[in-house]
């Protein structure tokens, strides 16, 4: 399907620095506002419960009071504002650049093999003189995330990274939603081209889970659905290992993970279970699991989960230079459902790290998107805390 151009903000100009303040609406239906308005934004990032955004109205409230802004959010599985965590808000974030222009494009795909010519489609798109970042939100049922990276990094120039994340839906793991400049909806990937020298960004990406039990080979795969591991129906081998947590796949995977090895020296990558086929005795993850490679499954340590998202938080930092006026914090929802009550502890660590200034605004995802350390690939994350910090000089 063809990529489609949504809006171009010119935002160079509009004010003294970039300006950040959030929104947040409640349950109840009600806005709340943290810090100054920014009354001139160039761009409105907004993560919500999915039932919140399937009503039109949140959109056309927002539109009211950002008139000229490129709004661009999704569902989740829990908002992020400053260190609070939510469920069933909009958390939306406002942003007024002095120096940046936009450019929003969308694509949508009819099923996970249209994923990588999606990321190309959208990449070839942004591809423009002065691109510097692009960020990415996607749905996070119908597409392959990996391969969405891929079609990307096929098409994006040499040193432009991407990050982003997948949209999620709480446990349900029913519908997942992606607005762009329109009421949100189902199987579309928006991407947001950012120009302009004066523009810094930082990005890290890091998890803290402890793999258990022996290495496997994946005997048996098609793209992002997983039949055999050792010969075994890896259905069958799952829920061996969950016991008494199998009933409640496939929200429960999350909370056993696997590491997935594709080369002997490559570090491994984190994927994580969106769907259950009893028929077909298959599992379907967020991202490829190509045959040949090697998996092993993971389990929660929780001062290592907390630990990866302050580490997160430092090599963010690192690379912006400073400390940033922005952090986009996109955590996996498997994180969410482990730390329980302590899941605002991971928040509080990068709040620690990145200092009182900087805004916080994210949420808890199905997949995530950014380079593990600022020379590695982009890729495609599960079960990681993934940090994109903006800022301007």
């Amino acid at each position: 399907m063809a990529c489609r151009f949504q809006a171009f903000a010119d935002c160079t100009d509009a004010g003294e620095d970039m300006r950040v303040s959030q929104e947040v609406l409640d349950a109840q239906g009600r806005w709340k506002i943290d810090g100054k308005p920014v009354r001139n934004a160039g761009l409105v990032l907004f993560f919500g419960g999915r039932a919140l955004l399937e009503d039109p109205a949140a959109f056309q409230q927002m539109r009211q009071r950002h008139p000229a802004a490129i709004l661009m959010g999704c569902s989740t599985a829990g908002e992020i504002c400053g260190t609070r965590v939510s469920d069933d808000t909009i958390v939306a974030t406002a942003i007024e650049f002095e120096h940046t222009q936009l450019q929003l494009v969308t694509t949508t795909v009819g099923d996970a093999a249209d994923s990588r010519a999606a990321g190309r489609r959208l990449a070839g798109s942004l591809d423009s003189p002065g691109l510097v970042h692009v960020f990415v939100l996607s749905d996070g049922l119908h597409v392959n995330g990996s391969e969405l990276v891929n079609g990307l990094r096929d098409r994006l120039p040499q040193g432009v990274v991407s990050t982003g994340g997948l949209s999620g839906d709480g446990a349900r793991f029913g519908r997942t939603l992606v607005s762009a400049n329109a009421p949100a909806v189902e199987k579309q990937i928006a991407a947001l081209g950012f120009y302009g020298d004066r523009l810094r960004v930082g990005f890290g990406s890091l998890g803290g889970w402890d793999p258990f039990g022996p290495e496997r080979l994946i005997t048996r795969s098609r793209g992002n659905v997983l039949f055999e591991l050792d010969g075994e129906s890896a259905l069958t081998l799952y829920k061996r290992y969950l016991g008494k947590h199998a009933t409640g796949l496939p929200a429960t995977g999350l909370l056993f993970p696997l590491a997935l090895r594709v080369a002997a020296q490559q570090q491994p990558v984190v994927r994580t279970i969106l769907g259950v086929n009893e028929a077909e005795q298959s599992l379907t993850f967020a991202g490829d699991m190509p045959e040949g490679a090697h998996a092993r499954l993971m389990k929660a340590n929780f001062e290592r989960l907390i630990d990866g998202a302050v580490d997160a938080a430092r090599i963010s930092q690192r690379l912006a230079d400073g400390p940033p006026q922005l952090a986009i914090l996109i955590s996996c929802f498997g994180r969410k459902l482990v730390l329980k009550q302590r899941i605002e502890e991971e928040v509080e660590g990068v709040r620690d790290v990145l200092g009182v200034h900087t805004a916080l605004s994210g949420f808890y995802s199905y997949g995530e998107i950014s380079p593990h350390t600022p020379n590695a690939d982009c890729e495609l994350h599960n079960q990681t805390m993934t940090i994109t910090t903006l800022s301007e000089t």
